[in-house]
């Protein structure tokens, strides 16, 4: 059985979480499946977009501890090496990743969740961080992550008691784009990423890159960072089919370059 499973649907490829038995916990073998699954879709011309999930009752339960003797050894250099090329991978990658949170997301599974472009979570989704539970403290980018979509004060509050947060109080906090019935939650992932993948996909990319770049950035510097994006797009083919069609009144047909 495959960690990872991949299909697509029209220009969106499916990436799915596929060890159900552990609530798709991970493990070096699993990071690595994915790290190259998201890759070889983004580097699809078909694929204008990816879905996230994970098969069975849950998202991602973290680390599989029983599996940690695979990280034995320097610890920095063995994370750095398994597990980060895939949070480097959702961070840049070249289409926009919606993640669909079925069930729990739990320790690094929380951090695996928030790291794409959007979340959408089932009713029945949970997330938590667990940590400091068994004496850690939050890794795989939650500590950079968290506090700027939720603010520091609720970002400690869930690292340091290990509440958890339900799919309706993530969406209010900011955590999630928006919460839907489970058996909803593929079929609006799906129109989601449906409709980025009729956008401008390098526009789009360029867009997640200098927002990423600003909460780094002082204004001026930001401004003129925009400016700088903007004259590496503005002569691509989506760029001037978005202008004319303005133009002419009528809607762009952008093909993702």
């Amino acid at each position: 059985m495959s960690a990872v499973t991949e299909a697509t649907k029209g220009a969106v490829g499916i990436v799915t979480l596929n060890d159900p038995a552990t609530l798709n916990a991970m493990t070096p073998a699993l990071m690595g499946a994915l790290s190259a699954t998201i890759e070889r879709m983004a580097a699809r011309e078909d694929v204008r977009a990816i879905v996230l999930t994970g098969a069975g009752r849950g998202f991602c339960s973290g680390q599989n501890l029983k599996a940690r003797d695979a990280l034995s050894g320097d610890l920095v250099e063995n994370v750095m090496r398994h597990y980060f090329p895939v949070f480097r991978a959702l961070r840049e990658c070249a289409v926009p990743v919606v993640t669909a949170v079925n069930g729990v997301a739990a320790g690094g599974g929380f951090s695996l969740a928030i790291a794409s472009d959007f979340v959408l979570a089932a009713q029945s989704a949970s997330f938590i961080q667990v940590f400091s539970r068994i004496a850690l403290i939050p890794d795989l980018g939650s500590t950079w992550l968290l506090p700027r979509m939720i603010g520091r004060m609720r970002a400690l509050q869930l690292m340091m008691t290990n509440a958890p947060l339900s799919a309706a109080e993530a969406k209010e906090w900011g955590l999630v784009l928006d919460v839907v019935a489970d058996e909803k939650l593929m079929d609006e992932a799906l129109a989601l990423a449906g409709r980025l993948a009729e956008g401008p996909t390098a526009t789009l990319v360029a867009t997640r890159r200098a927002v990423d770049q600003g909460f780094d950035s002082d204004f001026a510097s930001q401004f003129r960072r925009e400016l700088e994006i903007q004259r590496e797009v503005r002569s691509s083919h989506d760029a001037v089919e978005g202008v004319a069609a303005f133009v002419e009144k009528r809607k762009a047909r952008f093909l993702g370059r």
